[in-house]
C-alpha cells in the first residue's frame, strides 16, 4: 500500500471550495490502521516524482504552463487558486498530486514484483500528455504504465480498467494508436468529460445511464471484465477505481450502494488474481466525505478475501525491492 502524507491538499480552506474531498487519502490511512491492517512500516511512502520523471510523458511546454497559477486554477477548477503566487500554488496544489504520481510509478513496479499494488492516491484520467483538467494536473496512469514498458523486463502488454464514474480521457488520448494498451471504461454517458475523440482509443465501452444501480452495474463490470481479460491477457492491470459510483455523488449521477463498490473492486481483483496477472489500484474521483470509509472497507475486504496480503509488503520491505 503506497500513500505519503504529502498527498493531503490543505491550505487556508481553498480546498474546501472544490466538492473533492483533499484529505480523504490520509483518512483512508486513518482507518486502515484502526482496523489493524496496516502500520507505519508496512505502508511504502510515495516519493514526490520529479520533473525528470514527468517528461517521459509529459511535454516540457505543459509543465511551464502549470508555472502559471491561473491554468492550475483552471484544472483543478479551485477559482480562488488564481490569486495565489505561484511558488504557494507549486507548494501547497501541485506537490501532492506529484507525490500521488510518484506513488501510482512506485505502485507499477510493487505490482509486478509482488502480484498487486494499491496506491492510495492518484488515477488522474482526465490528464494527457499536454492537457489537464478534471482536478488531474499530470498523468499518472499514462505515466506508471510508460515506466514499466521501457524499465521492467517483460512487461509489454497493459489493460487499464477506469470504472471512475467519468470517461478517462486523458489515458485514451495518450494511447489512442497504441497497440500494446487495452482500455476498457465504464462510465456515465452524460458527464463530464464527453470526448468524442477520446473514446476512439476505448476497446470496451460501456456507457451508463443516469442512476444505474448496483444489480445492473455489477452484472456489466464482471461481464465485461471477464471479457478483456479473455481477450487479451496484459502483463499488468491499472485498475482506476472511482468511488464517485457512490450514489448521491454530486459529480458521478449514478447510484451504486457502498457495498456495491467493495462488490465491484472484489470482482476486479479476483480476475485479476485468478488469471495471475499483476493489478495496480489508484482510487481517482470520490467526492463525498464517506467514501475514505468504503476505500479503506473495499481494502480490508480484499485482505479478508486472501486477495492481498501484507506478508508481501514486509516481504518487500525487507529486501528493499524499490532502487
Amino acid at each position: 500500500i503506497v500513500y505519503s502524507p504529502d498527498y493531503n491538499i490543505t491550505f487556508m480552506g481553498l480546498e474546501k471550495l472544490h466538492p473533492f474531498d483533499a484529505g480523504k487519502w490520509g483518512k483512508v490511512i486513518n482507518f486502515l490502521k484502526e482496523e489493524k491492517l496496516i502500520g507505519d512500516d508496512l505502508i511504502v511512502q510515495a516519493r514526490e516524482a520529479t520533473d525528470e520523471d514527468l517528461l517521459v510523458v509529459h511535454t516540457r511546454r505543459y509543465l511551464n504552463k502549470l508555472k502559471w497559477s491561473f491554468v492550475v486554477a483552471t484544472i483543478t477548477e479551485i477559482p480562488p487558486v488564481l490569486f495565489l503566487p505561484n511558488f504557494l500554488v507549486q507548494r501547497k496544489v501541485l506537490k501532492p498530486l506529484r507525490t500521488q504520481t510518484g506513488g501510482t510509478i512506485m505502485a507499477g513496479k510493487l505490482a509486478v514484483d509482488r502480484g498487486w499494488a494499491i496506491n492510495v492516491g492518484g488515477g488522474f484520467h482526465h490528464c494527457s500528455s499536454d492537457k489537464g483538467g478534471g482536478f488531474c494536473a499530470y498523468a499518472d496512469i499514462t505515466l506508471a504504465i510508460k515506466f514499466l514498458f521501457e524499465r521492467v523486463p517483460g512487461v509489454s502488454k497493459a489493460t487499464i480498467i477506469d470504472l471512475d464514474a467519468h470517461q478517462g480521457n486523458g489515458h485514451e488520448r495518450d494511447f489512442m494508436n497504441d497497440h500494446r494498451v487495452y482500455i476498457m471504461d465504464v462510465y456515465n454517458r452524460y458527464i463530464y468529460p464527453g470526448d468524442g475523440f477520446a473514446k476512439r482509443a476505448i476497446k470496451r465501452k460501456v456507457e451508463l445511464e443516469w442512476g444505474t444501480e448496483d444489480t445492473e452495474y455489477l452484472q456489466k463490470v464482471h461481464t465485461h471484465v471477464e471479457g478483456a481479460l479473455n481477450e487479451l491477457k496484459p502483463d499488468i492491470i491499472v485498475y482506476n477505481a472511482g468511488t464517485d459510483i457512490l450514489d448521491g455523488d454530486p459529480l458521478g449521477g449514478l447510484a451504486i450502494s457502498p457495498q456495491g463498490i467493495v462488490k465491484r473492486d472484489e470482482v476486479v481483483f479476483k480476475a485479476a488474481r485468478s488469471r495471475g496477472i499483476p493489478i495496480l489500484m489508484v482510487t481517482s474521483g470520490g467526492y463525498q466525505k464517506r467514501t475514505a470509509r468504503i476505500i479503506a472497507d473495499s481494502i480490508l475486504n480484499l485482505h479478508n478475501l486472501g486477495l492481498i496480503d501484507n506478508h508481501s509488503v514486509a516481504w518487500l520491505l525487507s529486501h528493499s525491492l524499490l532502487g
